[in-house]
């Protein structure tokens, strides 16, 4: 496994671009952005954040055992999904993201035109994904979520947490022209059951990230959690609230409710760090595998929360 995990996170040099004239730029290594030209020694800070967005998702796919999701142990609930598929889709993604940052820092504002050109690099990035998984949607949710996360870091580095989820909100509330108006999965799980979903957790600046995810996050972590432990920690807290319209789409209100229970039941043990936590965490997994449910939204804004919690620092 040492292998698949260096692999994609090397690769991710190949993506970059080498003129980086008229970027603001990052020291690689340093903490903040050197607000002037990017020179030979320094990282584009466009493509910075393509690269922590594109790592937020390796690091989403590879944390394991997530319940129900593709991971370091196997499939999940899905059957044309692997744990190589998801890294291929993540890497196919960074010019995507990358271009979302750097269209931002030109644009300079929000408003129409902004939003109307993350949409059509949103696009472009999915039929990428696309051609690099077999026509497979792996990361459908997650363009939309750190694509306006990347594009609202881009628009103000200085930016803490709480601020940039909430721009990136306002960029959401702006309608695209362009966007089609296909009977996506989302939005029949949005008819039928009256639930919103990824685009309006966008739109209230991802309150399942800002009040859940990473105070969850930082909770286990301060309380000596492993940082795989406190990443399925924030993951959990994001299940526990989260309407998830992949869960309904796949098994309905009866498998939102096991998602939603099961993930607290793990916290109230005191966590994945912990034997009784560990218990719970393996009955959920159980019980998403029969009931055939995958926690889809929930892992895209896991891995917002992982982005955030490194580019709020920035």
């Amino acid at each position: 496994m040492k292998a698949l995990d260096l692999q994609p996170r090397g690769l991710l040099r190949q993506h970059r671009n080498s003129d980086a004239s008229g970027n603001c730029a990052i020291l690689v290594g340093a903490g903040s952005p050197a607000k002037r030209p990017a020179q030979a020694t320094e990282l584009p800070l466009a493509d910075h954040l393509a690269d922590l967005a594109v790592e937020a998702l390796i690091d989403e796919a590879d944390l394991s055992p997530k319940p129900g999701l593709v991971d370091r142990r196997g499939n999940g609930a899905h059957h044309d999904m692997t744990l190589a598929l998801m890294h291929a889709s993540a890497l196919a993604l960074w010019p995507c993201l990358r271009n979302m940052a750097e269209a931002a820092r030109a644009i300079g504002t929000l408003g129409q035109p902004l939003r109307a050109t993350l949409g059509q690099l949103g696009r472009e990035g999915e039929a990428a994904m696309l051609a690099a998984t077999g026509g497979v949607n792996t990361h459908r949710g997650a363009i939309w979520a750190l694509g306006l996360l990347v594009a609202s870091k881009a628009l103000d580095t200085q930016a803490d947490t709480n601020t940039l989820a909430a721009r990136a909100g306002r960029i959401a509330l702006f309608d695209d022209p362009a966007m089609t108006t296909q009977d996506s999965h989302g939005l029949q799980v949005r008819r039928r059951y009256g639930t919103g979903g990824a685009r309006e957790q966008a739109q209230q600046g991802f309150p399942a990230v800002i009040g859940h995810g990473l105070p969850q996050l930082q909770r286990s972590r301060a309380a000596g959690a492993s940082e795989p432990h406190a990443r399925l920690d924030a993951l959990l807290a994001i299940m526990a609230v989260l309407n998830d319209t992949c869960v309904l789409w796949r098994s309905g209100p009866t498998g939102l409710a096991a998602v939603q229970h099961g993930a607290r039941s793990v916290l109230s043990e005191g966590g994945s760090a912990t034997l009784a936590g560990r218990r719970q965490l393996r009955r959920l997994d159980q019980q998403l595998l029969q009931l055939n449910a995958s926690p889809g939204g929930a892992a895209d804004l896991l891995a917002a929360c992982l982005f955030l919690d490194k580019a709020g620092s920035l």
